[in-house]
């Protein structure tokens, strides 16, 4: 037992620094806001994301799980995939096949990469140093369909159309996935080399890039089941990102917003100590030139969707109420809620995956700036194309 990795003394250090921090991060709260309005700002919150922000989430979710799978079933992925597949070496340096994790990450979330990644079929068109990278861009597609069909469904306060802001973002998610796969590529290389396959001597009969499975039935029932699975998984999936948008957007929110107008603090849902905001503030010179944000709250939408992306979403519909975003805060949001995709909370389970838990930290340092390259190139994509117009 003394021996297992997982097995710690019941009291320690870790402990003792856990309790001091939650001490002093609640003090600090309970400081500004007091212990009442504290709580009841923190339930309230919690509560009204349940209900407004949610169940809106798992509504897009349940539509776009169905779509994908149409689209799966029927072949149109496949399609897209033959189509674009040729963009995957120059763009990459990664093989055509890796098409397939960029779809399906793109139509679910980040792990999906990982089904892929363990299918000897699907291993074999890679080299032993690409594979790890198959993390980075999966993660950098990762809920694309959601992020991007939430982004155009909000209702900005002017009457603005989002559908050219979300498409956008989508391009600086791409830009962003280039940069994160190619850093990466640089650290496996000097791991594993060049020259050997991630799989030796595997049964090529059967070519998943020329073949697809399909299910049982006519037409019609292959489409009413495809619509049914679809939606599942899409509940699934909106019920999987309720404890990332109650608690992480819970507590950016109150660390982002400030008290209510009268300058009071009356326990409702949203008010906070402004922490964030007052950082935002510091550091404007530098996230103005390259984000282009129009508020300092904005900096919470990024910075949320490093744990999750559902969460950091969740966070759009209110700081476009308070018309505190505006078409290039949401290019900027897709693309780096896209890019980013809550990778420090799915990195290390992915990499474990791959059984390459020692390039975590690699993986990580290289999304990092792949997410940072994705909101700058969104931002000024965004300016150049309104200049032009």
């Amino acid at each position: 037992m003394e021996n297992n990795a997982n097995i710690k003394k019941a009291i320690s250090v870790e402990g003792l620094v856990s309790l001091i921090i939650i001490g002093v991060f609640f003090t600090y709260l309970c400081s500004i806001m007091g212990v009442v309005n504290m709580f009841n700002t923190l339930i309230s919150t919690a509560h009204d994301l349940l209900i407004n922000t949610v169940f809106f989430i798992m509504g897009i979710t349940v539509l776009a799980g169905a779509f994908g799978s149409v689209l799966s079933e029927f072949g149109i992925i496949s399609i897209l995939n033959r189509l674009l597949s040729c963009l995957m070496k120059p763009l990459y340096k990664m093989p055509g096949a890796a098409i397939l994790g960029v779809v399906t990450t793109y139509l679910s979330d980040n792990p999906a990469i990982i089904t892929l990644a363990n299918d000897k079929g699907f291993k074999r068109y890679f080299k032993k140093y690409q594979l790890p990278a198959l993390t980075n861009i999966g993660t950098a597609f990762g809920m694309g369909l959601v992020v991007t069909s939430f982004m155009i469904a909000q209702q900005s306060p002017i009457g603005e159309s989002f559908v050219l802001p979300a498409l956008i973002g989508n391009i600086g998610a791409v830009i962003g996935s280039v940069v994160s796969v190619r850093i990466m590529l640089y650290f496996t290389k000097k791991e594993f080399g060049i020259d050997d396959m991630a799989v030796e001597g595997c049964d090529k009969s059967f070519n998943i890039l020329k073949y697809r499975e399909v299910r049982e039935g006519n037409i019609g029932s292959r489409l009413l089941e495809s619509l049914l699975e679809g939606g599942k998984s899409g509940v699934d999936l909106g019920l999987s990102i309720i404890p990332g948008v109650l608690i992480i957007c819970t507590l950016v929110m109150m660390l982002t917003n400030g008290p209510s107008v009268t300058g009071a603090y009356t326990g409702v849902a949203y008010e906070g100590v402004g922490l964030f905001t007052f950082l935002a503030d510091k550091l404007n010179f530098i996230l103005h030139p390259m984000f282009g944000f129009s508020s300092y709250e904005a900096v919470s939408v990024p910075i949320t969707s490093l744990g999750s992306v559902g969460a950091a979403i969740g966070l759009v519909p209110k700081l476009l109420k308070e018309n505190l975003v505006g078409g290039n805060d949401i290019a900027v949001f897709t693309a780096m809620g896209m890019c980013w995709s809550g990778y420090l909370s799915t990195h290390v389970a992915m990499m474990d995956s791959l059984k390459c838990r020692n390039l975590t930290g690699k993986a990580i340092i290289s999304h990092t700036f792949g997410g940072l390259a994705a909101g700058i190139s969104a931002h000024w994509i965004y300016e150049i194309w309104m200049n032009l117009l």
